[in-house]
């Protein structure tokens, strides 16, 4: 589910299908690749979410959200992809999140057959770099029976994300409908307590690889700045989530973020650094394969432009 646009009036006038093409559900495990460097990144997909309108956009007017989408109707229900980023470069293989696992959705978690399909052995990853601890980003730490998935890789997160998913008031200070979000990521921690390394933002995480401060949507949100190729790549996670809403409408506020202000304000700044600094993206969520760039508007708007990756 891309759109392939050449200049900027193509753009316009594509966001109308690119906006119907975000209400149908299902990804292949099609494999999105691009160069960087002297490395690849891969884009696996591991299925899709459904997500309630009223979860995502909660009390925007549906016919405002029509509008921006350009539908008669505002759906019910969203159902974005979920793209999971692999750097393959020198003896590394370098994971950026590891997608939901077989206990949250069962549209999603299906990063283990994208794997395969790649010919990748999850053993032989070397690094799992989290953007944040949401179900769709680990959960997939384990396999069907609670084993770690990636047994012999350093993991690595940013110290505020761990300190607020493993506090022991997190569960108290959580909505009753997201409670399961915290049991779920305390439940899996101490697996990898022995092998995590914590960091700041600005750190290099691994040679070439920047952490980006990108929190509002959780605490401790992190993008991450692959450098070494012509261009540097981000990879977002779920600082943009949505190919219309997120760019057009960076000041909706976003009903997953846990920080709704904070998320809106690092929006409008992410979008600002990826158009000035000419920066490709990555989105976990937008259309798979989810690479892409973002263009300028005007009045503080935006627009995201799919890139081939084949």
């Amino acid at each position: 589910m891309t759109m392939m646009v050449p200049n900027r009036r193509d753009i316009l006038t594509g966001m109308a299908a690119l906006g119907s093409s975000m209400l149908l559900g299902g990804s292949s495990f099609a494999l999105g690749r691009h160069g960087v460097g002297d490395g690849e990144l891969l884009m696996l997909s591991d299925g899709n979410l459904t997500l309630p309108l009223s979860f995502v956009l909660p009390g925007r007017p549906e016919a405002e959200i029509a509008t921006a989408l350009m539908v008669e109707e505002a759906p019910e229900a969203l159902t974005p992809d979920c793209n999971v980023t692999l750097l393959r470069r020198g003896d590394k293989l370098i994971l950026f999140d590891v997608g939901s696992g077989p206990n949250f959705m069962p549209s999603a978690g299906e990063l283990p057959n994208a794997l395969e399909e790649a010919g990748i052995d999850p053993q032989d990853v070397t690094d799992v770099v989290f953007t944040h601890a949401h179900p769709d980003h680990f959960w997939g730490l384990t396999d069907d029976f609670g084993d770690l998935l990636f047994p012999d890789a350093a993991y690595h997160m940013s110290e505020a994300e761990w300190a607020y998913w493993s506090a022991e008031d997190t569960l108290e200070k959580t909505p009753e409908a997201r409670k399961t979000f915290v049991v779920g990521a305390q439940n899996r921690m101490p697996l990898i307590e022995e092998q995590i390394s914590l960091f700041q933002p600005g750190a290099e995480i691994v040679a070439g690889i920047e952490a980006m401060d990108t929190s509002g949507h959780t605490p401790g949100h992190i993008s991450f700045v692959v450098h070494g190729g012509d261009r540097p790549v981000l990879i977002g996670g779920d600082a943009l989530t949505h190919p219309i809403i997120s760019f057009a409408h960076p000041e909706w506020e976003s009903g997953s973020d846990t920080d709704p202000q904070k998320g809106i304000a690092t929006r409008k700044m992410l979008l600002d650094r990826l158009v000035s600094d000419d920066i490709a993206l990555i989105g976990f969520h937008l259309p798979h394969p989810g690479f892409g760039h973002a263009e300028n508007a005007g009045d503080g708007a935006y627009v995201f432009v799919t890139d081939p990756a084949g």
